[in-house]
């Protein structure tokens, strides 16, 4: 179904946001997820909203703006901790508040080519979403990038999740470029590595 009305989209994207936000929070109280994974379930939630932004707006400005707006909501959220099921341990990890800006940086650049905007944001909402993930449940072997510790399983988790999405939105995303599944595998290989 097409909306192809801002402001509805404009609500069903913020209603959409602040449900992924409930769903994350009650996880955390109810089931006693960490932080770090209720994070996880926001970040990969709100990220796959890309799949659905050429349905729901006419044009990109709606959504970048509500971008900048929500990235200075989580600026302030990041300072004074209003929903806990998005607090990171590092206190210098302001990725939350990155994510929008990239978001709204990819659909500003790709708004007219749907699989190439989808396919920039998968490796940040699947490969980045999971990586820690993964890395928390079967990392064996760490390694440090500037004093952050990684592990081998986590960055694998990342590859194969972001290479996966990305594949599969180059190749399902409708408009151009129209790719078939096997033109999208090497274009997704070289936006994951």
């Amino acid at each position: 179904m097409l909306l192809h009305n801002n402001l509805l989209g404009i609500v069903v994207a913020t209603l959409y946001i602040f449900a992924i936000i409930g769903f994350a929070e009650l996880l955390r109280k109810w089931r006693g997820y960490s932080s770090n994974f209720t994070r996880k379930v926001i970040h990969i939630g709100v990220g796959m909203m890309s799949w659905a932004l050429i349905f729901v707006f006419t044009s990109p400005w709606p959504f970048i703006i509500m971008c900048l707006l929500f990235a200075m909501f989580l600026f302030l959220d990041f300072h004074f901790g209003f929903f806990p099921a998005m607090a990171s341990k590092d206190k210098n990890n302001l990725g939350t508040v990155y994510f929008p800006i990239a978001a709204a940086a990819v659909v500003f650049v790709f708004w007219d080519q749907p699989p190439l905007m989808v396919a920039a944001l998968m490796p940040l909402t699947w490969g980045d979403g999971l990586a820690p993930v993964v890395g928390r449940a079967y990392g064996k072997r760490p390694y440090y990038i500037k004093n952050h510790k990684r592990t081998v399983e986590g960055s694998l988790g990342f590859f194969v999740f972001g290479f996966l999405f990305t594949w599969l939105a180059l190749w399902l995303m409708p408009s151009l470029p129209d790719v078939s599944p096997q033109a999208a595998i090497l274009p997704a290989l070289v936006v994951v590595v």
